[in-house]
């Protein structure tokens, strides 16, 4: 089902309830806006049933930065169910007012939010506890029947939590938190290191929660220009005819990040680049790029799609792969002198590959021969992620190997943008080609629209019971299918990655991957996003 039709079953929303006040602003976003509208607009969202949003992990960096100033925000919008509750969790001594003075930095607020930011943090509470304890969670749950609703309060369980203490946190919530109205759980990735650690996990929370109760959240999947390409594909006749072998050469999926692990090394050591990043968020992108058309846009039709695709790719091989670890840049600023290595949290000697570059076949009538591939790297030159489809040559060249070839890339940050390279005549008296572009830059359409956080879409969507930007168990099987044995090969040969600096492309290896699988990098073009010119 859609949010907005998830919406009117499972939430209540009014103005007040989300702290928009007559004669203000209504919104942050346009989106925002016309949603909350429809809600407050609908009088049997008057009679919503109380909610309690747990946030188990309070005192953590991804509660502070992330899961609490989401929260923040779709109150502020107005778009949380009305008399929803806030209640952290943690081994930690913290209180209401310490939880405020930790995440007021990352609030983004302004003047006018000061009385709703109150009422924001007159709905939260706090309760102190160990993880491995029932007592703990028996407490909690006493807590959480005290709120307004009690024990008949929907409950979302937010598991901002190492991976390590997930199997006796959602045994704890099973044996002593569940409530009377729904419960849900949203788990972070990583979902295991391998197939087998994942079908554990899978088999654990299976055995405690139906399905349609857990969520796994891939924070990708709640990026606007990756759900927008599901409307791009199946949305648009002109790309229909297209999408297949016969007119796509190479399709590659792109994720960069211009610096390294910054003090982080310990956890990024204990996953690499390729479970942290190439697995689960450029996957679920391949997923999109390459699936059929669901019957409908049903979660469940979108996700047998997804696991469709998925089980008509091969295991990757070790030949069809480039790792690479970035070094100290001698010439570039202070950050970028230190390679991985040099990071104090980082093992010494450590050979995990901070860069990954690896093609991918999908093996269907549509997509057989064309190669996948997925890059991904720390420390490089930019930041940035985008899926880029370049097409084959047009036959019958008659300009004298003047045209390159087209593309259409989706630009999913940042300057989301979706922008076709085309050939075009030059301007003037001859008759020469030349690249430009069909540009849909979202800066530039969407002059005053804020995009909402892809927290936001997803934690909005749990909310309402719709699955459809989550991982099911199935897909996450077969994602770990695909990567487990060039995993074990890697860990079990232990070899030193490819060493690139700081700030570079990353290794030269990787270009020559990409040459190998059919790409055609001419250099004589480059997009510059118009709203910034």
């Amino acid at each position: 089902m859609g949010t907005r039709a998830s919406v009117r079953e499972a939430t209540a929303a009014r103005p007040e309830a989300g702290g928009a006040m007559a004669g203000q602003e209504l919104s942050r976003s346009e989106v925002c806006g016309m949603l909350r509208e429809e809600l407050s607009q609908d009088g049997a969202f008057l009679q919503g049933q109380p909610h309690v949003f747990i946030i188990l992990g309070a005192s953590g960096d991804l509660a502070r930065k992330k899961i609490y100033p989401t929260v923040w925000w779709l109150f502020r919008d107005g778009l949380l169910p009305d008399d929803t509750r806030v209640v952290g969790f943690a081994r930690s001594p913290l209180t209401v007012e310490l939880i405020r003075q930790q995440t007021l930095p990352y609030l983004k607020t302004c003047p006018e939010d000061s009385s709703r930011l109150g009422a924001f943090f007159s709905r939260q509470s706090f309760v102190r506890g160990q993880y491995g304890e029932r007592d703990a969670f028996a407490r909690l749950d006493a807590h959480l029947r005290g709120l307004p609703g009690g024990a008949r309060a929907h409950r979302l369980f937010y598991l901002a939590l190492p991976p390590s203490v997930y199997v006796p946190v959602t045994r704890h919530i099973r044996q002593a938190c569940m409530g009377e109205g729904w419960n849900r759980v949203i788990v972070e990735k990583p979902f295991g290191r391998d197939l087998a650690s994942s079908d554990a996990l899978s088999l654990h929370l299976g055995g405690l929660f139906r399905e349609d109760q857990i969520y796994r959240i891939d924070h990708y999947l709640g990026k606007e220009m990756v759900q927008n390409l599901m409307v791009l594909r199946f949305g648009n006749r002109i790309f229909g005819p297209i999408w297949n072998r016969d007119n796509v050469a190479c399709v590659v999926l792109t994720f960069k990040e211009p610096f390294g692990t910054e003090g982080r090394g310990g956890y990024f050591d204990d996953f690499g680049i390729i479970r942290d990043v190439m697995q689960n968020h450029l996957l679920q992108m391949l997923c999109l790029v390459a699936m059929e058309k669901p019957a409908s846009t049903d979660p469940d039709d979108v996700r047998d799609e997804k696991v469709k695709v998925l089980k008509c790719i091969g295991p990757v091989e070790l030949d069809d792969v480039v790792l690479g670890q970035y070094v100290g840049n001698p010439d570039g600023p202070p950050e970028a002198q230190k390679g991985y290595l040099d990071d104090p949290t980082v093992p010494p000697g450590s050979t995990t590959a901070t860069f990954a570059a690896a093609i991918l076949r999908v093996a269907n009538e549509r997509w057989d021969g064309v190669p996948f591939v997925l890059r991904c790297g720390k420390a490089l030159n930019e930041r940035k992620a985008e899926v880029r489809l370049q097409f084959r040559e047009v036959p019958g060249d008659i300009f004298g190997r003047q045209c390159k070839r087209n593309e259409l890339v989706v630009r999913v940050q940042p300057d989301e943008a979706v922008y076709t390279k085309m050939m075009t005549k030059k301007p003037g008296m001859f008759f020469n080609p030349e690249e430009s572009e069909l540009d849909l830059t979202y800066g530039n359409r969407y002059k005053d629209v804020k995009l909402p956080d892809a927290y936001e879409r997803l934690i909005l969507d749990v909310f309402c019971g719709n699955q459809m930007h989550f991982v099911r168990s199935d897909e996450l099987r077969e994602a770990w299918r695909i990567f487990t044995p060039l995993l074990h090969t890697i860990e079990e040969r232990g070899e030193k990655p490819i060493p690139y600096l700081y700030g570079s492309r990353g290794p030269a290896e990787a270009d020559e991957l990409l040459k190998r699988a059919g790409f055609l990098y001419e250099g004589t073009y480059r997009w510059v996003n118009p709203h910034k010119l």
